[in-house]
């Protein structure tokens, strides 16, 4: 699991009325240490930035691979959580960091990632 391996350890896990998370299911996730919080009926919109996360990530990346297994997954998930935090560009904030002094002039680099799929263009500073 990606949080364990960066030392985080989630405590709940939200989910909907599927019928798929059935009471076992709730059992088995609290013997894993998680509490599993059970959303509200019809409550789409509880948790917009985790669905808009979901759906970026889905329409940006994961829709143009055919996924041969988890190693390849965690390598998908891996490369593009990267882009997304260091070099996406991020409209209601204005990019995911602080703008840097990029030089007017130079050569206009391209570095990509995930075969091309993701790509940044930036021009090396002096």
């Amino acid at each position: 699991m990606v949080c364990q391996e960066s030392g985080l350890r989630p405590g709940y896990l939200l989910h909907d009325l599927d019928s798929k998370f059935t009471l076992p299911f709730d059992d088995l996730l609290e013997s894993a240490g998680f509490k599993p919080k059970r959303l509200p009926y019809k409550s789409p919109n509880l948790n917009p930035y985790a669905e808009s996360w979901v759906g970026t990530i889905r329409r940006e990346c994961l829709d143009h691979f055919a996924v041969l297994g988890e190693g390849h997954l965690r390598y998908l998930v891996t490369q593009y959580v990267d882009f997304y935090n260091t070099v996406r560009p991020h409209g209601s904030i204005g990019g995911p960091l602080e703008p840097l002094a990029m030089p007017a002039e130079g050569p206009v680099l391209c570095e990509h990632r995930l075969a091309g799929l993701l790509k940044h263009y930036y021009r090396r500073a002096a």
